[in-house]
C-alpha cells in the first residue's frame, strides 16, 4: 500500500471529538509528519475526517477554506482559543497497535 492509502486508513480510525497530530499519524504508519501532511494534501476521499489531524501544538489545518475549527467544535473537541487542547489526553487519539503479521 502507498503512503496515501496508509494515511487514509489511519485517519479514518480517529473518532469524532478526538484528534491526532501529523506526527501521531506518522508514528502509526512509520512516516514523518511532513510525509503525512503531503499525503493528506493529495487525499481526495471525502470520507476521511481530515480536520481531526492537527499540528503538534493543536493548531488545526487551514485548508478547506479554514473549516477545521468549526468542524472540531461541532464534534465537541476541547479547544483553547483557536487550538485544540492537546493536554486533555482523553481527546488525543491513541493509535491502535499494529497487528502482528
Amino acid at each position: 500500500m502507498d503512503i496515501v492509502g496508509e494515511v487514509r486508513e489511519a485517519v479514518v480510525t480517529i473518532p469524532a471529538g478526538s484528534v491526532a497530530s501529523y506526527g501521531d499519524v506518522g508514528e502509526r504508519i512509520g512516516a514523518g509528519p511532513r510525509q503525512v501532511g503531503r499525503a493528506m494534501s493529495v487525499l481526495r476521499d471525502e470520507n476521511v475526517p481530515w480536520w481531526r489531524v492537527v499540528h503538534a501544538d493543536g493548531t488545526p489545518a487551514m485548508c478547506h477554506r479554514g473549516q477545521a475549527p468549526r468542524l472540531l467544535a461541532e464534534e465537541g473537541t476541547p479547544m483553547r482559543g483557536t487550538r485544540v487542547d492537546m493536554g486533555r489526553a482523553r481527546h488525543r487519539w491513541e493509535p491502535p497497535e499494529a497487528s502482528a503479521s
